[in-house]
């Protein structure tokens, strides 16, 4: 699954995993404890979410982060807004006021372009990504973050068997397997998506779990 992967699903219009509006989880369970209002936000593989409005208009400041121009250039033109443009190898900077996604692979990102960063959300980048590029990206998360990070995370859970990723089946304890190091981990909401969602029994599945975890600064003793 290289950047060429991606590419191709955006020239394709292969992008099931947008939502037109903002995630339901969001409006349910944010801000996570310790959140300030004003706090910077990272949102990696944000696409062309809505989520970023959502947190933007809450007074959030947002940071996004897609390898896809297309999609970077569908969030704004889709929304109605002009961003300013500035070139930052490897990245490129979008910006619209306290809104910004830097066009380009998540992997480049450092720590000193998120060192203001408080808090993490993550609806569709873990589930988006195979399994060793799932630990890639835990790993790239702890060394990335800064200690105070709080958050919010929702994966899907599925017989892998049963379908090819992307969306990736990624079960709860590999959730914590990934994370447990780097957070505090407690499950906010499981929803059985099969019950409620004829699609998936369409696509020839046989469960569709989605679980919302809140994600805490993990304090080791002393600290």
């Amino acid at each position: 699954m290289d950047h060429d992967f991606w590419h191709q699903r955006w020239l394709k219009g292969e992008t099931g995993w947008h939502q037109d509006d903002i995630n339901p989880h969001l409006q349910a369970y944010w801000p996570p404890p310790g959140v300030e209002a004003g706090a910077r936000v990272l949102v990696p593989l944000c696409g062309k979410s809505r989520d970023l409005l959502g947190l933007a208009g809450e007074g959030y400041r947002v940071l996004g982060v897609e390898i896809s121009a297309l999609g970077v250039e569908a969030f704004f033109t889709e929304n109605g807004l002009t961003p300013t443009i500035t070139p930052e190898p490897p990245f490129t900077r979008y910006r619209v006021d306290e809104l910004e996604i830097l066009r380009g692979d998540f992997f480049d990102l450092r720590p000193e372009q998120v060192a203001d960063v408080t808090a993490l959300f993550d609806r569709a980048a873990l589930i988006a990504l195979p399994p060793a590029l799932r630990t890639r990206y835990a790993r790239h998360l702890q060394v990335l973050l800064p200690k105070a990070v709080s958050g919010l995370l929702i994966s899907l859970d599925y017989d892998q068997a049963e379908r090819a990723g992307p969306p990736f089946a990624v079960t709860e304890p590999e959730v914590r397997a990934l994370f447990a190091e780097r957070f505090g981990l407690t499950e906010l909401a499981v929803l059985d998506l099969f019950a409620t969602n004829p699609r998936y029994r369409a696509q020839g599945l046989t469960r569709m779990v989605e679980r919302v975890y809140g994600l805490r600064p993990f304090q080791t003793p002393g600290t």
